[in-house]
């Protein structure tokens, strides 16, 4: 038999495999996003027994059999099916070794997780969420524990998972130069800042109003419109099932309109990546690959670099004031720029600024390297998180609802939070690249955000499921990661903003 035949047998294995994948991200996403709340614990039930059966077709002898046999001999495949191959070979290593009790068990506890959390945070009781999590940390050590491969702690394992090759010795290095910068040039903010107007910012906003601007931001930002969906949660997210079925979701708060502005905008930024990697790539089972930092650096570039330059706000200031009626009449565009940009220290990771958003990464990473790595246990979490809160940010946490339990990520899995800051420094270094090419900001000026979707999808969306992290910034730019991009920018961007000396 040829690997081309051998190929064609895997495929037919994992055209019933991914139908079990949708099935179960579509229940989860209607989790999230409509079932009722006594609806919860029937919806996770539901999850865990189609991923028994999920575990079962990707655990199966034929499959196994076809993954190592391509994964050790890949002659005469393309260079996108050998990509694939491995991915599904680096996906066997890690659960190889579970039984399909202990994923089972493992998907129920995960699924029980999101519904404590989401009691837990609506109550402002970590104690509602506090056994779930830890069963969960437990789960996750015991699940690398079955692995062959061997890492020197727990969350090194955890973050190969998110950003291949990632280890925390690069990532203290990482955090520890944005320390070095940002830190200090927030402290000059605070004292010698100008100040800039912000009364607005709470003004009472319809969500019906919110909305409107959600959809014309999305097909701003060069997503089709037939191929995406919109609806709200309490945490925003994005998932695909396919290129022709995305799903963003936002949350709306009537007294703050920004929120959802720059939430749709991240959000999107993840939905146009899914919608536009190369046909061969899909047709191949190879797509949605990249990691995490590689998304969050679209999410982060679309919400950030180019939904908070001036540019971008010159450009959409005539439709907020269209589709917001006489709610910022007296809002001039540079008021609207100033705003959506003051920098300040604060408790909320998805309402933060540019500036200081690092910094709640940062938090996250410590705390949870502590607790996977055993080093701290999870009830130690809450006063922790304090602590550091007043320590980087100045900021007095007054209750797990806007401390521990605000985000959404530690009922599920751990090792994600660094590629925001990843994605952060990733998105400036390829904006340098990008100005190359053409006048990026003059192009946004004038709406046509086309030009910078064309250029992220030839030079940026084609690669990224082929490549690891590494190889797909020195594909894009010519160099490793340099994070004093991103500090360069922060720095010039505020000294300006704030007219610091």
């Amino acid at each position: 038999m040829t690997n081309q035949q051998k190929l064609k047998q895997l495929f037919k294995l994992l055209e019933e495999i991914d139908a079990y994948g949708r099935s179960l991200g579509k229940l989860q996403f209607d989790m999230e996003c409509c079932a009722p709340e006594e609806g919860m614990a029937q919806a996770g039930e539901d999850m865990a027994i189609l991923g028994k059966q999920f575990h079962k077709l990707t655990h199966s002898r034929k499959y196994q059999r076809l993954v190592c046999e391509l994964y050790e001999d890949s002659e005469g495949l393309s260079p996108v099916q050998k990509k694939a191959v491995e991915h599904l070979y680096d996906a066997y290593k890690k659960t190889k070794n579970f039984t399909p009790q202990f994923a089972f068990e493992m998907d129920l506890a995960a699924n029980k997780a999101y519904g404590d959390w989401l009691a837990a945070k609506k109550a402002n009781d970590f104690s509602l969420f506090r056994d779930a999590f830890a069963s969960l940390v437990d789960y996750t050590r015991r699940a690398i524990d079955l692995r062959d491969d061997k890492y020197p702690t727990y969350y090194t394992a955890c973050l190969d998972d998110f950003e291949k090759g990632g280890n925390e010795g690069q990532l203290d290095a990482f955090f520890s130069a944005l320390k070095a910068r940002i830190v200090p040039l927030m402290h000059r903010i605070v004292k010698e800042g100008k100040p800039i107007r912000e009364d607005f910012l709470s003004r009472p906003c319809p969500i019906p109003q919110q909305e409107a601007f959600s959809r014309y931001l999305l097909k701003e930002e060069g997503l089709r419109e037939s191929a995406l969906v919109l609806m709200t949660t309490e945490h925003p997210f994005t998932t695909s099932f396919g290129p022709r079925d995305v799903r963003v979701t936002t949350h709306y708060y009537e007294d703050n309109f920004i929120s959802n502005i720059f939430s749709t905008m991240h959000e999107g930024g993840h939905a146009l990546f899914m919608q536009n990697e190369p046909e061969e790539v899909y047709a191949n089972h190879c797509d949605n690959n990249m990691s995490n930092a590689m998304h969050e650096t679209i999410s982060r570039f679309f919400e950030n670099i180019i939904g908070r330059s001036e540019a971008f706000i010159h450009f959409v200031y005539p439709k907020l004031q269209e589709l917001s009626g006489d709610t910022f009449a007296d809002v001039s565009e540079r008021e609207l720029y100033e705003a959506v940009n003051i920098a300040r220290p604060s408790l909320i990771r998805t309402e933060s600024d540019e500036l200081t958003y690092c910094l709640h990464i940062l938090v996250r990473y410590e705390l949870e390297k502590a607790f996977v790595n055993g080093e701290i246990t999870v009830d130690q979490v809450p006063a922790l998180w304090n602590a550091k809160y007043k320590e980087y940010l100045g900021v007095d946490v007054p209750g797990d609802d806007v401390g521990c339990l605000q985000d959404v990520h530690w009922s599920g899995s751990y090792g994600y939070f660094p590629s925001y800051a990843l994605g952060n420094a990733y998105g400036v270094q390829i904006l340098r690249t990008m100005e190359k090419d053409f006048d990026v900001f003059a192009a946004v000026r004038e709406g046509q955000l086309s030009k910078v979707a064309a250029w992220l999808k030839e030079h940026v969306f084609s690669i990224a499921s082929l490549t690891d992290p590494d190889e797909w910034i020195r594909a894009i730019t010519g160099e490793s990661l340099n994070v004093d991009y991103f500090l360069d920018y922060l720095e010039d961007k505020y000294t300006k903003l704030y007219e610091l000396k």
